[in-house]
């Protein structure tokens, strides 16, 4: 009875006390509603705009998901650098066999610079590159072939650079000093500067446009900041505008032949680009135009692109007076194409085809992220006379990508045309009616928002190279490895061992000769070389174009294994499977605790020694 009235206690004061339990005060879920309403303010201003970059969707592959990496390269044994791994679709695609021009930079480019692939992708020339660079092709100079880019730093929008093109043998061991002007290295099919061109009068050269006429004389952009007044657009009446200026220069002599600047004929008010914070220094100055491009005809008129007042914009060859103004806020033309043809936005690399043709490649978007905004190359007709515009054709990525900034297009020989998509790592090719025929990519899609790779031109053609420098060779293992930065011709490697006579005059004999399987080629290297051998570059006719430096087999295996070469990777694997290991292990313990302590119950009954004895005395004592 005793037992059964102390039970009947406890459950009355456990009751009790529930009932005498005071309620929750309304006002502590204040401080967590606060919290909860600015995680929401907080994930809407960072989180969300980072989420909607991301370019997901059905149908890519494990490389555009970025299963390879954002950027995804690969390196070699006999050379120190390293060239992307590209994608090519769809299958059976019909690329066209010419090289590929193009400069990679952004975060995920191991080495940026300008390079040249060839038709499936494969390295055949580059060179690592401090700063930036930009609108690498290749040009004609008095019916010779050259290479051209820009090199050096972006500032605000625009270049203060230099146009440089340098032999695969220099390296740089520090940055170079900025330069004021603009400079243009060409070379030739050996890697070597040929020609300096810079702009006429103290002005910084500009990294959107050098482009060589038929005539040899040579277009290029500068921005020059100068006083304005910028009322207009609610900016300060003694502020500073970037103005957009071209040159044309003969390159021959450096005479200046022609200038244009673009606040002699468009206001700032012209302009769709927001003034912010910009105008009141000349470091920041309002660019209200952003000239991206120039291109001159055979009737000696030039074409102007205007990213920023979303214009292209006909310019004569003689007074500089404006002709015609296509698309923007003057825009003079009629659209028979329901709005296609003249509502472009922030467009680049406007050129003329014919005197009635031109091409853009309307970006359509620039930075804003509107999911319906698809970047696409466009083709226009013109009936300038009526001032009528007309879309003929628009090349479209399928993935329907969004280039914010950057972009070409370009209409090859055969009619096909190619465009890069610039902020957006491809470039692609379609026939003349817009059909895709090779999509390349160079990094992986569905990321292509964040600019983690990007080049700001694409362009095919022809190129012949011979450098002047020697083949590269690595011995790894059993193995030769043989590469020769830039050198076209090669089609064959052959292995040369000696003849183990004399050490002056030294003689060698041919031992092996394998084919050129890309740009580095491994060699096995065969019982009978014990000592010194070399390797000769062989063209398809059999003539030797070059060889390696004298090598020499060791008499130990040399090639790397895997602790030597990724010793980082396993110290990495090993320090995070001890961390795994170590968190499952306080995981399951502290499970196991609570557990136990769970099936103890939140409260436990802890009896005195006394109450034990005097409880089994009362149970012993007869009822």
């Amino acid at each position: 009875m005793f037992l059964r009235a102390s039970s009947a206690s406890l459950r009355l004061s456990s009751w009790l006390g529930r009932r005498d339990r005071p309620k929750t005060d309304p006002r502590r879920l204040i401080p967590a509603i606060v919290g909860v309403i600015g995680g929401c303010v907080l994930f809407y201003l960072f989180a969300l705009p980072q989420l909607i970059k991301f370019r997901f969707r059905s149908g890519l592959s494990w490389y555009d998901l970025g299963l390879y990496g954002f950027g995804p390269s690969q390196g070699y044994f006999s050379f120190d650098e390293e060239s992307p791994v590209v994608e090519i679709s769809p299958s059976g695609a019909q690329c066209d066999p010419r090289y590929t021009f193009l400069a990679p930079r952004g975060d995920s480019v191991a080495h940026p610079g300008p390079m040249i692939l060839d038709a499936h992708g494969g390295l055949v020339w580059m060179k690592y590159n401090w700063g930036t660079t930009q609108d690498f092709r290749v040009q004609q100079y008095k019916g010779q072939d050259y290479v051209t880019f820009w090199q050096g730093d972006e500032e605000d929008g625009h270049g203060r650079g230099s146009w440089y093109m340098v032999g695969p043998i220099l390296r740089f061991s520090r940055p170079r000093r900025r330069l004021i002007i603009d400079i243009l290295w060409q070379l030739d099919s050996t890697y070597t500067t040929k020609f300096i061109v810079s702009p006429v009068g103290a002005l910084d050269g500009d990294l959107h446009e050098f482009h060589i006429t038929v005539n040899d004389t040579a277009l290029v952009t500068i921005y020059e900041p100068i006083p304005a007044d910028l009322t207009s657009v609610g900016g300060p009446e003694l502020g500073w505008l970037y103005e957009g200026v071209f040159q044309e220069i003969d390159i021959s002599t450096g005479q200046l032949l022609f200038e244009w600047r673009s606040s002699q004929f468009f206001s700032p008010n012209s302009s769709y680009e927001p003034l912010d914070d910009r105008g009141y220094e000349r470091t920041r100055g309002y660019d209200y135009f952003h000239m991206n491009s120039v291109d001159k005809n055979d009737q000696g008129h030039y074409l102007v692109s205007g990213r920023h007042t979303h214009s292209v914009t006909c310019i004569d060859g003689s007074t500089g007076e404006l002709l015609w103004t296509l698309g923007g806020k003057d825009n003079e033309f009629s659209d028979a194409s329901n709005g296609a043809a003249t509502q472009f936005e922030w467009q680049h690399d406007a050129r003329w085809h014919g005197p009635n043709q031109i091409t853009l490649f309307n970006n359509a978007a620039n930075g804003d992220y509107d999911l319906n905004k698809t970047s696409y190359g466009a083709l226009i007709e013109l009936d300038i006379p009526a001032r009528r515009a007309t879309l003929r054709t628009s090349y479209n990525h399928p993935q329907e990508l969004m280039a914010t900034s950057q972009g070409n297009l370009q209409v090859l020989d055969t009619g096909n045309v190619l465009v890069g998509w610039g902020h957006s790592a491809a470039y692609t090719e379609f026939s003349h009616k817009g059909d895709v025929l090779c999509d390349v990519h160079f990094g992986a899609s569905a990321y292509y928002s964040f600019g983690r790779i990007v080049s700001y031109r694409v362009y095919k053609g022809s190129w012949l190279g011979t450098p002047n420098t020697l083949p590269d060779a690595a011995i790894a293992g059993d193995s030769v490895f043989v590469s020769w930065n830039g050198a076209t011709e090669v089609a064959s490697w052959q292995l040369e061992a000696w003849d183990g006579i004399g050490l002056e005059n030294m003689t060698f004999a041919m031992t092996d000769r394998v084919d050129r399987t890309g740009f580095e080629t491994e060699i096995p290297l065969p019982p009978d070389i014990t000592s010194y051998f070399r390797v000769c570059a062989v063209n398809a006719d059999g003539d030797i174009l070059g060889t390696t430096d004298i090598l020499k087999r060791s008499s130990q295996s040399s090639r790397r294994n895997f602790l030597t070469i990724h010793w980082g990777v396993l110290l990495i694997a090993i320090f995070a499977s001890g961390c795994l290991v170590g968190g499952l292990y306080c995981a399951v313990h502290r499970h196991s605790r609570r557990r136990r302590s769970d099936a103890n119950g939140p409260y436990q009954l802890i009896a005195h020694k006394d109450d034990d004895e005097n409880d089994t005395e009362h149970a012993r004592l007869p009822i």
